[in-house]
């Protein structure tokens, strides 16, 4: 699923999703503060909101990080 939720994540973000990814002590989320595109928002109710918890974190892994958004930079 690697590969594949790094692709998802990838054309999430090409859409123009602006969610973020929350990960502490090895827990993962996404939070989002600004709405996303439509484009955007469909994608992820469609093809990442759908996937197990497990699959959904691992999407969210390849997102940038809350933390690094608070200090200007992203990691992905």
């Amino acid at each position: 699923m690697e590969n594949a939720a790094k692709d998802l994540a990838d054309k999430y973000r090409r859409l123009g999703g602006t969610r973020l990814a929350l990960i502490d002590d090895n827990l993962g989320s996404s939070r989002e503060w600004e709405h996303d595109p439509p484009e955007a928002a469909r994608f992820w109710d469609e093809k990442i909101a759908v996937l197990t918890d497990r699959e959904r974190r691992d999407v969210e892994t390849y997102l940038p990080s809350v933390s690094d958004a608070d200090n200007g930079h992203t990691t992905r």
